[in-house]
């Protein structure tokens, strides 16, 4: 459902047809893909959305904290807000998969996911204050959730390795292994945080734009020239 506005194209004839993009939604990539399905579907006409792995672009990552704290929670209130426009496809089998599985899991999964996954280390806090709970079962339960979790992203590692053989060196895949682990540990629970300030968001029903996106651009250092420096 969502394919980044950085990466995507688009029948020109078919965004105009729908009215192009939702200006009131911040996360207007994802709405204009929901749309179509919507659109095409209530229509009965055969249509393919795909994704095509294949080319490679670059983009800029957030550089400070800051920054990536606030395109988390825009994020968060974007899918919302796609959601909540498009809620009559939610488990509605005449939108197909994307009414009956996927936007069911953004629901559950990516958008109300942090809440249950903060009341659920809440709970464990607090039921070992207070000694109601069985330790030796705890610890094996995290180890478990943390270890199908690495499994998971370890597994994703493998497959985009054996498919497109990006990785060159063996210390990328690595630093790839090791972050799959200690994201788990600190980050994981800020992520959540930033995510749940985003729903938080998308309830007070204001308009929220990106703000201010601090961006570094792509530099390269050029080398000297050994005969002119001499």
């Amino acid at each position: 459902m969502i394919i980044s506005g950085a990466f995507g194209l688009f029948r020109r004839d078919l965004v105009l047809e729908i009215g192009g993009l939702d200006i009131n939604c911040i996360g207007e990539d994802a709405e204009l893909v929901a749309r179509l399905h919507r659109h095409l579907r209530d229509q009965r006409r055969p249509y393919r959305i795909a994704f095509v792995a294949e080319p490679v672009s670059w983009t800029e990552v957030p550089p400070t904290y800051s920054t990536l704290a606030r395109q988390r929670r825009r994020w968060s209130l974007g899918l919302a807000q796609v959601l909540r426009k498009h809620r009559t496809m939610i488990a509605n089998p005449r939108y197909g998969r994307i009414g009956l599985f996927v936007l069911p899991y953004y629901l559950l999964f990516e958008l109300l996911g942090p809440v249950v996954e903060l009341f659920g280390v809440a709970a464990v806090l607090i039921g070992f204050a207070f000694g109601m709970l069985n330790v030796h079962f705890a610890i094996l339960f995290a180890l478990f959730a943390v270890g199908y979790g690495v499994f998971l992203s370890i597994a994703a590692v493998t497959v985009e390795e054996f498919s497109f053989h990006r990785y060159h060196r063996w210390e990328d895949l690595g630093i790839a292994v090791a972050a799959a682990v200690l994201e788990n540990f600190g980050y994981r629970q800020l992520h959540a945080v930033w995510r749940i300030r985003g729903l938080i968001d998308s309830t007070r029903r204001r308009h929220v734009g990106w703000g201010t996106m601090t961006r570094g651009g792509f530099t390269t250092a050029v080398a000297s020239d050994p005969v002119s420096s001499r």
